[in-house]
C-alpha cells in the first residue's frame, strides 16, 4: 500500500493501536524537547517517577522563555533546570543560546525521528521530515521515562505546492494563506503534509516557518519530505550524516487535499487578535505603526534577518518606530555579525535583544497601548504581547522591515528598490559547543531547588457526583494565554502552582480566583465555545484550574493539547450533545452530573446533567479512550502511574 510521509513516520514509531483516523495510537518517542516555561514542571514530574535516567535516544532542555532576571525566581529555576539536566541525562541549553526550535533543528534534528516537546511549536521540526508533536509537560515526562505517547490517529491533509514564490513573498505568507483558508481550528485532528513540485524551492528554514505555525492551525503535526534541501541544511550545520531521504510513495492517498500556487501569492498580514484574520497587506497599507519586530520561532532563519538587513541597509527607520531585532540563536547572531547583517540593522536604528523568545510571549518589548505592532511571531492573541489593549499584526520580515522604513504598514512591493534576494551559504559558522552535554552518571548529583519551586499539588480522583456552579462561560477560540497568561509578571511562578493559580482566567474575569477560592470543596465548572484551549501547550492552563477546583469543562469543541492536559490533571472534558445547550447555560447556573464514575467505568460516552437553576436537562459526550477513563478515575496521570506501580 502506497503511504504518504506522515503515515510512514507513524508506522515506524507505532507501538499500539490501529492507523485508522480517530483511533488511539501509542508512539515510540526518540527525542524530547523542553523549555523553561514548561520544563520546570516536567523535571518535577520526572523526579516524582523516581527514575535515575531518561530513556530516550536524546532529550534536551532549553532556557529561552523566562530570560528577564528582575529577581531570584527565573535564575533559581535556571539553576534547577541545569542540575536536573545533568542528573537525568539531558542536554542543556543555557540562557542566551537561543529559541529551542531552531537550536534543536541545528544540533539534533534528523529525518525519520520522532520528537515530543512541551511546547506547541515543537511541530516546527517537521521541516526536516521528523514526526514532531507538541504536548503537555506530563506527557513529555512520560516519554522521557520511556513510555509511549498516546494520541488519536490523525487524518493526513495533503497540501500540494506548485510554482515558485514571487519577489517580496516568503514562507510566512504561505502559512498565513493556510490560516486564511482554514482558520485556527482547520488542522485539528490532522497532520498537514506539504508535497508537490513547489516544495523543492523552499529551504529547510522556509519549511520551518510553515511547520512552526501549523500549531496555529491546531494541527497535530506538520511534515515535509526529506530531500536535497534537507541534506543541504544538515551539510551547512556539519551534520550531513544525519540525512536520509524520506518521500511519499507514488500514488499515496491523503484524507483531505488542498493546493497552493506559490507563484500567484502576494504579501499577507494577520490582523488583531487572531492568526486567522488574514488579509492582503495592500488592503491595510498606510496604517501608522509603533513597532516592527523581527525574530521568533516563526521566522528564525538567517535569511529572515538577512532579508530585513538588506532592506534597511544604508537607510534609517522612520521616526517614532521601535525596530526590535530578536536573534533566534547564538549561532545565528554570530553569522549575522560575520555577514554584516547585524551592522545593517543596527545602523538603520534597530534595537538588539538577546537570543530568545522575548516579546513573543510578553517577556519585554511590549507595545504602546492601542498602537500597531507588526511582528514576525506566530501568535497575536489578545494581551499576549504584555499590553492588554494591544494591536499585534503578524507578517513576514519583508513587510516588517519595509514598514519600519516608512512608519506605516507597507506592501514591500511598493519600495523603490529591487528585491534583495538572499542565498543560503553552503557553510556557516557552526557552534558545536553551544549546548552542555549531560553528565555520564548523575545518580549522586543533587537537584538544586530555590524557594519558589514548590511540590506539585495532589489531584483528587473524579467523584461519583458533581454539583457545582458554572463559574465561567467563555466564547469561541479561547486560548491558553487567556486561561493562564504568560509574560514577565506570571511565568516566574511556573513552578509554584498556588501562586500562578491566582492569575487563572484573569484576562477574561479578574474576579475568577477569588470566586473559585470561595467555593471551598464544592468545586466548579467552566463552559466554553468552539476550539477551547487553543494555542500554547502549557499545562498550567489545566493544572491551575484543577487546583482551583474545576471538576469539568463543557465546551463545543477542544484544542488537542489542552483537551489531553485536562485529562492528565483529573479534569473531565465534555462536549455538548446538542450545541444549542451552550446558549441555555448561563454564568452561575448550578449543574449536577451524577453517577459519573459508574457511567465512565461501564463505557458510557453520553452523560446526563441537570441544571437546577433553570430546571433543564442536558446530555454531554466524551471522547476518552479506556486508558484515559482510567487516568481520570485515578485523579490524573501521576496518581494513575503511581497506582500502576503499586499494583506491579
Amino acid at each position: 500500500m502506497a503511504r504518504n510521509v506522515a503515515q510512514k513516520l507513524i508506522a515506524d514509531h507505532l507501538v499500539s493501536g490501529e492507523m485508522t483516523p480517530g483511533c488511539e495510537i501509542g508512539l515510540r518517542i526518540d527525542q524530547t524537547l523542553t523549555q523553561d516555561a514548561t520544563g520546570t514542571l516536567v523535571m518535577l514530574e520526572f523526579e516524582a517517577m523516581g527514575l535515575e535516567r531518561v530513556r530516550t535516544e536524546l532529550s534536551a532542555q532549553y532556557v529561552d522563555h523566562n530570560l528577564i532576571q528582575e529577581d531570584f525566581k527565573n535564575p533559581d529555576d535556571h539553576v534547577f533546570l541545569a542540575s536536573a539536566a545533568k542528573k537525568y541525562g539531558v542536554w542543556f541549553s543555557p540562557p542566551g543560546n537561543g529559541v529551542s526550535h531552531p537550536v534543536h533543528m541545528e544540533r539534533f534534528g534528523a529525518p525519520g525521528k520522532s520528537l515530543l516537546g512541551s511546547d506547541s511549536h515543537t511541530c516546527a521540526a517537521g521541516a526536516l521530515g521528523m514526526l514532531a508533536i507538541g504536548a503537555g509537560g506530563l506527557e513529555v515526562a512520560m516519554a522521557m521515562a520511556g513510555e509511549p505517547f498516546y494520541t488519536r490517529m490523525p487524518e493526513v491533509m495533503g497540501v500540494e505546492l506548485t510554482g515558485e514564490l514571487p519577489d517580496w513573498v516568503s514562507a510566512k505568507d504561505v502559512i498565513l494563506e493556510m490560516l486564511r483558508r482554514h482558520g485556527v481550528s482547520g488542522g485539528v485532528g490532522r497532520i498537514i503534509e506539504y508535497h508537490g513540485p513547489g516544495v523543492a524551492g523552499l529551504t529547510a528554514m522556509d519549511r520551518h516557518v510553515i511547520a512552526n505555525m501549523g500549531a496555529e492551525l491546531g494541527a497535530t503535526a506538520t511534515v515535509f519530505p526529506a530531500d536535497e534541501q534537507t541534506r543541504a541544511f544538515l551539510h551547512q550545520q556539519g551534520r550531513e550524516e544525519a540525512w536520509r531521504a524520506l518521500a511519499a510513495d507514488p500514488g499515496a492517498h491523503y484524507d483531505i487535499t488542498d493546493r497552493i500556487d506559490l507563484s500567484a501569492m502576494e504579501p499577507l498580514i494577520a490582523l488583531p487578535s487572531s492568526p486567522e484574520n488574514v488579509v492582503p497587506v495592500r488592503e491595510v497599507a498606510g496604517r501608522p505603526i509603533y513597532q516592527a519586530y523581527i525574530g521568533s520561532s516563526a521566522n528564525p532563519g538567517l535569511r529572515d534577518f538577512a532579508i530585513a538587513g538588506n532592506i534597511v541597509a544604508g537607510r534609517r527607520i522612520a521616526d517614532g518606530v521601535s525596530f526590535d531585532v530578536n536573534p533566534t540563536s547564538r549561532q545565528i547572531l554570530a553569522n549575522m555579525i560575520g555577514l554584516g547583517v547585524l551592522g545593517n540593522l543596527i545602523t538603520a536604528g534597530a534595537r538588539l535583544h538577546q537570543a530568545g523568545c522575548n516579546g513573543c510571549i510578553g517577556m519585554g518589548q511590549a507595545p504602546a497601548t492601542g498602537r500597531i505592532s507588526l511582528r514576525t511571531v506566530p501568535r497575536n492573541f489578545p494581551g499576549r504581547s504584555g499590553t492588554r489593549e494591544d494591536q499585534v499584526y503578524l507578517c513576514s520580515p519583508e513587510v516588517a522591515a519595509a514598514s519600519a522604513l516608512t512608519g506605516v504598514i507597507t506592501d514591500p512591493r511598493t519600495l523603490d528598490m529591487p528585491y534583495p534576494r538572499f542565498r543560503e551559504p553552503s557553510s556557516v559558522e557552526v557552534d558545536v559547543d553551544i549546548l552542555c552535554p549531560p553528565a555520564d552518571d548523575g545518580r549522586d548529583l543533587r537537584l538544586e531547588k530555590g524557594p519558589n519551586i514548590k511540590a506539585l499539588p495532589r489531584t483528587e480522583p473524579l467523584p461519583e457526583r458533581v454539583r457545582a456552579p458554572v463559574l465561567l462561560k467563555t466564547g469561541d477560540d479561547v486560548s491558553t494565554d487567556e486561561i493562564m497568561p504568560a509574560g514577565a509578571k506570571v511565568l516566574p511562578y511556573r513552578s509554584n502552582i498556588p501562586e500562578i493559580s491566582k492569575f487563572a482566567f484573569s484576562r477574561i474575569d479578574e474576579s475568577y480566583y477569588d470566586r473559585a477560592m470561595a467555593q471551598g470543596d464544592t468545586g466548579s465548572l467552566v463552559v466554553g465555545g468552539e476550539n477551547y484551549g487553543q494555542g500554547s501547550s502549557r499545562e498550567h492552563a489545566a493544572l491551575a484550574p484543577a487546583y482551583l477546583g474545576v471538576r469539568a469543562v463543557i465546551a463545543k469543541s477542544f484544542a488537542r493539547i489542552h483537551w489531553q492536559n485536562l485529562v492528565n490533571f483529573g479534569v473531565l472534558p465534555l462536549t455538548f450533545d446538542d450545541p444549542g445547550d451552550y446558549e441555555r447555560i448561563q454564568h452561575d447556573d448550578e449543574l449536577e452530573l451524577d453517577a459519573l464514575r459508574t457511567a465512565l467505568a461501564r463505557g458510557d460516552s453520553v452523560l446526563a446533567a441537570v441544571n437546577h437553576s433553570r430546571d433543564q436537562r442536558y446530555t454531554f459526550r466524551h471522547a476518552l479512550s479506556s486508558r484515559q477513563v482510567d487516568v481520570l478515575l485515578a485523579g490524573g496521570l501521576i496518581p494513575w502511574v503511581r497506582d500502576k506501580k503499586n499494583v506491579e
